[in-house]
């Protein structure tokens, strides 16, 4: 009995990996032995003493098969004693496996393996928000939060979580950031001094800057006389952190009702919304595009940042142009499927 408890222990301790090349190949020697006591039994075949030693040890019996011989039957108690308890102690590493896979990606500390994702930094309402936003825009689109929180804070199949400094190359490494589609850094509501808040969103930026210039990045800025600093680190984007919030207020307050278009185009989960779109070869001209989406039903409105175009529909689009319509989702998706 203390042999058997000495064996077992050492099981126990046993790699992973050992413990399932080793279960093979018992399994696999079972077989072969079972065969060589009673090749009759087994029809002259091996698989069937294959198939018998599986039954066996995971405690099927079907009966079969059975083994007749003295030898062979004492075979058969030896893996009722040794292969069921093997298997079991597999089967329970298998299941361990699976639960502490589990129990790191809810702490966030595997590292995602996907590519053309969104990051987002800071884990807060907005932030919530935005993952919301993204997955209601696009079903395929995975997203992988980055905050030094130790728990998943957004339960969703095609939400990843990374816990830790973002500011460290090991997380940002771990957020495959090098791989990612865009990057959107997001004040960190737990500061209250303000210019600490930029000062770390600061520091984020420029450490994607370093590791990964290539990746869009987006940041939420408190003071807006801080821009100028972030302008340093190649920044795509700035967002004031209550800028639009003031503003469309101020809108609701001076025309009455207009409230819901800005809305719409702030969401993409309900009414139009702006989406860009790949200009046609035959389009030579805005008044072309506008036209031909006009009859589409999508309304073209911009030409990158470039809001003046209906007053310059003559003009020639240019090879380099980035077309901006709204329309529909039910029209977008029409577009889209024209190879727009």
């Amino acid at each position: 009995m203390h042999i058997i408890r000495k064996l077992s222990m050492k099981l126990i301790r046993l790699k992973s990996i050992f413990l399932l090349f080793g279960t093979i190949g018992f399994v696999l020697a079972s077989a072969s032995i079972i065969y060589l006591i009673e090749p009759v039994t087994f029809k002259e075949r091996w698989f069937n003493a294959f198939y018998w030693v599986m039954t066996t040890i995971a405690t099927v019996g079907y009966g079969d098969f059975y083994p007749t011989t003295v030898p062979g039957k004492a075979f058969a108690m030896f893996l009722y004693v040794f292969g069921i308890g093997l298997l079991s102690l597999v089967i329970g590493k298998i299941i361990d496996y699976f639960v502490e896979i589990h129990r790191k990606r809810e702490a966030g500390l595997l590292k995602y393996q996907g590519n053309q994702h969104i990051i987002l930094i800071n884990w807060s309402k907005k932030a919530k928000l935005a993952a919301e936003e993204i997955l209601s825009t696009d079903e395929d689109i995975e997203i992988v939060i980055v905050d030094d929180s130790d728990k998943h804070p957004f339960d969703h199949p095609k939400v990843f979580f990374v816990s830790g400094d973002p500011t460290s190359v090991d997380t940002l490494e771990n957020a495959s950031v090098h791989k990612a589609r865009a990057a959107i850094i997001f004040s960190d509501s737990r500061i209250d001094d303000t210019s600490l808040v930029d000062g770390k969103s600061l520091l984020i930026a420029s450490s994607i800057e370093k590791h990964a210039p290539e990746v869009h990045t987006t940041v939420e800025i408190v003071l807006e006389k801080h821009i100028q600093n972030f302008r340093h680190v190649k920044v795509n984007e700035f967002v004031l952190s209550y800028d639009a919030v003031s503003r469309l207020a101020v809108r609701a307050a001076l025309h009455e009702g207009n409230i819901e278009i800005f809305t719409q185009l702030l969401s993409r989960q309900d009414g139009d919304d702006m989406f860009a779109i790949k200009a046609d070869a035959a389009w030579k001209t805005y008044g072309d595009a506008f036209q031909a989406l006009l009859l589409k039903g999508a309304t073209l409105i911009a030409d990158g940042s470039d809001m003046g175009i209906n007053r310059k529909l003559n003009a020639a689009i240019p090879a380099d142009a980035r077309l901006y319509v709204i329309a529909d989702k039910e029209t977008i998706t029409a577009l889209r499927q024209e190879g727009r």
